[in-house]
């Protein structure tokens, strides 16, 4: 078998995967559950439904990851989750 070569729309599509981060919102003993889907729904725009699935599953497996992207996006969104008290950080 033989190996393909690779084109320039693949590499591009190879640099996109790899330029995109990740923040992980990790669980702790102090914040509500309400608070948390508040924060996401205004940090991350997510949905009331999303946020509470988000919330359930950082209580249950102790992180989630809350938003994908680029760095450039998630930074302002992840500096506005530690603002609000919460733990995270983009991977």
């Amino acid at each position: 078998m033989g190996t393909k070569e690779k084109t320039s729309e693949d590499l591009l599509f190879e640099e996109k995967l790899v330029s995109q981060k990740e923040i992980v919102l990790y669980n702790d003993d102090v914040n509500t559950f309400d608070h948390v889907i508040t924060v996401l729904m205004m940090a991350c725009e997510h949905t009331p439904e999303q946020a509470e699935q988000c919330a359930l599953i950082v209580h249950y497996n102790g992180k989630c990851t809350v938003k994908t992207g680029p760095y450039s996006d998630l930074k302002p969104r992840c500096s506005m989750l530690l603002e609000a008290g919460l733990n995270a950080e983009i991977i």
